[in-house]
């Protein structure tokens, strides 16, 4: 997979609302080295999924300048792989049938478009299941074939919105970890969107912080654990304090880390020794 960069220079987006605009992006500038994994977090609306569209070139309607390999991104292009939240595949086709949907254009040999998609059925862990539909798979399997068809040709940059947010705990913790393996072996230039701390921080190599109402920078991380990473790691756990102090000082909303919200979804216990309850 080809060495891949990115800058991002001085990029604002407005929006239409009644008649009058509203700037969504204010002033972004960021690079993204070759290799590198940098993840982006923020609370809902600070425009993080708006500016992951820029630079997959299907906002063109813009000011500033984004460049891929300094190139101009224009539009959308084979270069750029992109995974949304929901797996988005074609229920009449079988996952080998979806992953080939990214090679489409690519003018390979009926050989080589099956060569490369077995290789990305097995990079995913979905071996035996090409044939499978679908309403067949668990939601966790038919994101693993999302992420196979955004790398199967081969793309500079792979670009990711929110890609693990529908997913149960369990199911999002083992396709993070598979996510990190996949770009640690392949040296894959990833850009990610994400309303999880903690997700930003395993993930991430830099981390990110945006600020809201105008979408903007706050401040940008360096993340020095070494990767595969462990999620008790105590260097994660102080950034995230960092990091949860900064997007509480820019906006008073607090993006929930992943063990949050499912907390939130579950009933709770409360347990007291007997010699301590009088009633």
């Amino acid at each position: 997979m080809p060495d891949s960069r990115i800058e991002i220079a001085r990029v604002a987006k407005d929006f239409s609302v009644d008649g009058r605009p509203l700037r969504a992006l204010d002033g972004i500038d960021l690079t993204v080295a070759p290799g590198e994994f940098v993840t982006i977090v923020g609370a809902s609306g600070c425009g993080k999924s708006t500016l992951l569209r820029i630079v997959a070139g299907l906002d063109p309607a813009h000011d500033g300048e984004v460049r891929h390999d300094g190139r101009p991104v224009t539009g959308p292009s084979l270069e750029r792989g992109i995974v949304f939240q929901e797996p988005r595949l074609f229920p009449w086709l079988t996952v080998a049938e979806n992953i080939g949907l990214g090679l489409e254009n690519a003018r390979l040999s009926a050989a080589e478009t099956a060569r490369l998609v077995a290789e990305h059925v097995a990079l995913v862990g979905l071996s035996g299941f090409e044939k499978a539909y679908p309403r067949q798979l668990s939601g966790g399997m038919a994101q693993r074939a999302a992420i196979a068809r955004g790398l199967v040709n081969r793309p500079g940059l792979l670009l990711l919105d929110e890609p693990f947010g529908a997913l149960d705990a369990l199911t999002r913790a083992r396709l993070q970890d598979e996510l990190q393996r996949i770009c640690a072996r392949e040296g894959i230039t990833a850009l990610l969107v994400t309303h999880d701390v903690d997700e930003a921080l395993l993930l991430g190599d830099r981390v990110v912080v945006m600020a809201p109402r105008p979408g903007r920078i706050a401040e940008i991380l360096d993340v020095p654990a070494l990767k595969p990473r462990d999620r008790r790691d105590p260097v994660l756990a102080a950034l995230r304090h960092v990091i949860l102090d900064r997007l509480e000082e820019t906006q008073g909303a607090v993006p929930q880390t992943a063990t949050a919200r499912e907390a939130g979804r579950r009933p709770a216990s409360l347990l007291a020794r007997p010699d301590t309850v009088s009633v």
